[in-house]
């Protein structure tokens, strides 16, 4: 099968970490890496942000990207990349029509709008991932909520024009069915997790109880109220992965958010932001700590609580989005309300304080996470949706010739 992903801000080759780098990165790198590893012809076309990007690379595991000239070639915010999709749409169009793909995939909203444009003008079905919503992220940020004011429209009629919705959790079918899309439109598909590059570890001895955030560094991911939490947690450590590398965290703004909320609340000595490290990194970070800490006030999936999970660790995260579907409470961690502290540091004392319990909890999480959520399990199950929406095209073409 010939399988082109869109994903016009995420570029699977770029570094995880950044204000607008984080989960699709991974998720569609994972993505078109089992792909190609399945036998199937992937692209994974992206918007090109630096003009030193070649036209095309191949990547270790087989995939192409191509650096789609949509804008000008430097960084722009995702919420402001909008006004550059009709380039990107021309471009595949463009592409398309002298070498169409079987099936496109969509990643992002935006991504969606320019590949239906261009899928529909060349007759190649469209499948859609949205990674985040915008009825969800005007819910929580409101007034701060830098989306274009389009989007919530936008994806309404995205969700009911493609030939078919992957979503990555229940929250988000039932926030679709909310503006309009028909459930039967729309397949759960998780994230995944590397189950080669997570693995477990024995649980770490000695020393004060080590809690650890991954993610980046924006204020709806909840750092700051673990580090609020943490000022009723004596004796206990916190590790903050994402952001700017470590260099650069003095000029970020939500890092020194951060570190002003630790002088306030007496635990600047406890808490360390490490910056961006390496998903090479990753693994031995988690098995340092004894519980990995995931509290955004909204979350479309969260890739982190898997990771945790898979290095049998224990999971305290929110009780939203997709944790509600990664995260089984009394089984493979815990899940609180959002944006409380008070209650996340009463669970966090309980649990640091059972030593088995946490022992229980991840070897839990990992039996979960080696079930359900490895990369290869889901490119079967992408692979199926794909089949399911070439079989029904094919039978609208014989329709359409009797």
């Amino acid at each position: 099968m010939r399988i082109e992903l869109v994903s016009e801000h995420a570029n699977p080759l770029g570094a995880v970490g950044g204000v607008d780098a984080g989960g699709q990165n991974v998720h569609v790198a994972a993505l078109a890496s089992g792909l190609s590893r399945r036998g199937h012809d992937v692209i994974v076309s992206t918007r090109r942000d630096d003009p030193r990007l070649p036209h095309r690379v191949v990547a270790p595991e087989g995939y192409v990207v191509e650096h789609v000239p949509a804008g000008p070639p430097t960084e722009i915010p995702k919420d402001d990349l909008l006004p550059h999709m009709d380039e990107l749409s021309d471009h595949l169009k463009t592409r398309w029509a002298a070498d169409p793909p079987d099936v496109v995939h969509a990643h992002f909203w935006m991504s969606g709008l320019a590949a239906l444009s261009a899928g529909r003008a060349v007759d190649v079905p469209v499948v859609q991932t949205f990674h985040a919503l915008g009825v969800v992220k005007r819910r929580h940020q409101q007034d701060r909520d830098t989306s274009p004011p389009t989007r919530i429209d936008q994806e309404s009629q995205l969700c009911r024009s493609v030939d078919h919705v992957v979503a990555t959790c229940r929250d988000e079918v039932d926030e679709l069915v909310a503006v309009g899309m028909d459930r039967a439109r729309a397949t759960i598909v998780p994230c995944g997790v590397d189950t080669d590059l997570f693995t477990p570890g024995p649980p770490r001895k000695g020393g004060p109880s080590r809690l650890l955030v991954v993610g980046r560094l924006v204020e709806r991911k909840g750092v700051a109220d673990v580090v609020t939490a943490l000022a009723d947690l004596p004796d206990v450590e916190l590790y903050v992965v994402g952001g700017p590398r470590e260099d650069g965290l003095a000029l970020d703004p939500e890092a020194c958010r951060l570190r002003e909320l630790t002088l306030r609340n007496g635990t600047a000595e406890r808490v360390h932001l490490l910056g961006a490290r390496s998903r090479s990194q990753m693994p031995k970070l988690i098995r340092s700590v004894d519980v990995v800490v995931a509290v955004p006030w909204y979350e479309p999936f969260g890739i982190v609580p898997l990771e945790a999970m898979a290095c049998a660790r224990p999971v305290v995260g929110s009780a939203v989005g997709g944790l509600l579907d990664t995260v089984v409470p009394g089984m493979c961690g815990v899940l609180v309300p959002p944006r409380r502290p008070d209650r996340l540091a009463d669970v966090l004392r309980e649990l640091l304080a059972d030593r088995p319990g946490r022992e229980a909890y991840g070897a839990a999480g990992l039996a979960r996470v080696r079930a359900r959520y490895g990369w290869q399990r889901v490119c079967e199950r992408t692979e199926r949706v794909y089949d399911g929406v070439l079989a029904r095209t094919d039978e609208r073409s014989l329709g359409v010739a009797r």
